[in-house]
């Protein structure tokens, strides 16, 4: 989608030889939404983008580094100069500040040269833990008093409109900022101007408390179709607030990141490590796959004499792990997307499991029949046929099993479930596919030739 206008930066860079020419990069960039010039910043190798970045205005430049890659606003913060830099974080919302600050070793420094209010309110945020409410949410939001009449809240709103992430509910709180109930824009406007915002608000809003961890906050918005929800502490004292946006960026990234992990690689981040750090980073998943698979080479190796009398079982060996690996990642990326979106419970674990058996034997039972029915054609030995369909069928629910299993398991244990899943299922699926296989092969060896 981007490949030409990257190709064009690039000749104005000067990567093809010539002198970088900054008029016409900033004649490239100048209608480019700020999202789609995070992607192409992205897409860039780190000093490329720095270049460009510099190019951009602060309120444009502002814009676009809470929007690109973790590896790239990175760059682009340690490379930039202090003044820039301050003056890009003081046009942006003070969780985008946070997250900023945070997400690399010299962040916190800027947190002294910022504006006083500025600085307290980001080190408020800094105070919670990653990947919370708190840290996610922005205190910067509309508020009303319980007395105060819908004329006066417009008024208010109009005031702080231009301040405030959003202005899309209105928090009616009392002195002590405890939170009371909500009160739309809509219901606003179709309210009575001289009614007050305690007789027109909705009372026992959803709230969520600031250590709830952000993908379960992103499904309580969900559930509840919510376009930000208030983040309180015990006493319901409102906090802040996490809007739409903000989880949507969240389950976004995070689909992506385990999906990418999935398959053992983020082309977006190994493209900016060097070779050696993109091994140090696959390898240990690799080579704990390796020593699982070594057990199914034992297998092989303890029925070498039959497959040297059926060298027809070794044409199908291939067919039973490809398929039955597959059902095993289409479970694992189910499930790991499930954990993501809310949808899959660990608390529940038990109905996942027998959900994804189901399918499992369901996809096992055709998958098998159907391989048995070829191997029966092609030995001309039914029995033959009756070994190959039956492992199959045995490898297939293997897989779908430990696909849905690992993940949560890994969940619980604490370590990444994307990347567990696709290589602990592959494996544990080939050691019980190759055993029923060759253990069958053998018992039945007179009847196969």
């Amino acid at each position: 989608m981007y490949d030409n206008l990257i190709d064009q930066i690039r000749q104005a860079l000067g990567r093809r030889g010539g002198a970088m020419d900054p008029r016409a990069i900033v004649a490239l960039i100048a209608g480019v939404h700020p999202s789609d010039l995070a992607v192409i910043l992205d897409e860039l190798t780190l000093p490329e983008s720095e270049r460009v970045f510099e190019l951009l205005d602060d309120s444009r430049a502002a814009e676009v580094l809470p929007k690109v890659a973790a590896a790239t606003s990175r760059h682009l913060v340690e490379g930039g100069s202090v003044a820039r830099i301050l003056a890009l974080l003081r046009l942006l919302p003070v969780d985008e500040v946070a997250a900023l600050v945070s997400a690399f070793p010299k962040g916190k420094s800027f947190l002294a040269l910022l504006p006083g209010p500025t600085a307290t309110s980001v080190g408020h945020l800094l105070e919670y833990s990653a990947q919370t409410a708190g840290r996610l949410m922005t205190t910067e939001c509309a508020t009303a008093s319980p007395d105060a009449s819908v004329e006066v809240a417009f008024t208010a709103l109009r005031a702080v409109a231009a301040t405030v992430e959003t202005i899309a509910n209105v928090y009616v709180v009392d002195d002590t900022t405890r939170l009371l109930g909500t009160c739309s824009i809509r219901d606003l406007l179709i309210a009575d101007s001289q009614a007050t915002m305690d007789s027109v608000m909705t009372r026992s809003p959803i709230t969520v408390p600031p250590d709830m961890d952000q993908q379960e906050v992103a499904r309580v918005i969900a559930q509840y179709d919510l376009i930000a929800v208030p983040v309180v502490d015990h006493g319901m004292h409102l906090l802040g607030i996490v809007t739409v946006d903000d989880v949507l960026d969240i389950v976004t990234d995070e689909f992506n990141e385990d999906y990418a992990s999935l398959i053992g690689s983020d082309a977006a981040e190994m493209d900016r490590r060097t070779p050696i750090q993109v091994a140090r980073l696959r390898l240990p998943w690799l080579i704990a796959t390796m020593a699982i698979e070594l057990g199914a080479g034992i297998v092989i190796s303890r029925f070498d004499k039959v497959l040297k009398e059926v060298i027809l079982l070794a044409s199908f060996m291939p067919v039973i792990s490809a398929v039955s690996g597959n059902v095993g990642l289409q479970a694992a990326a189910i499930v790991v997307r499930g954990l993501d979106t809310g949808h899959v419970s660990l608390r529940h674990w038990t109905n996942t499991v027998r959900r994804e058996l189901a399918t499992a034997l369901a996809i096992a039972g055709v998958a098998g029949m159907t391989l048995a029915l070829v191997a029966t054609l092609w030995s001309r030995h039914l029995p033959f046929g009756l070994v190959v369909g039956v492992a199959m069928i045995c490898a297939i629910v293997t897989a779908g099993v430990m696909g849905t299993v690992i993940p949560m398991l890994s969940k619980r244990l604490g370590f990444d479930p994307a990347t567990t899943a696709g290589p602990f299922e592959t494996a544990f699926q080939d050691v019980v596919g190759f055993t029923v296989f060759l253990w069958l092969a053998a018992r039945l060896s007179r009847w196969l030739v």
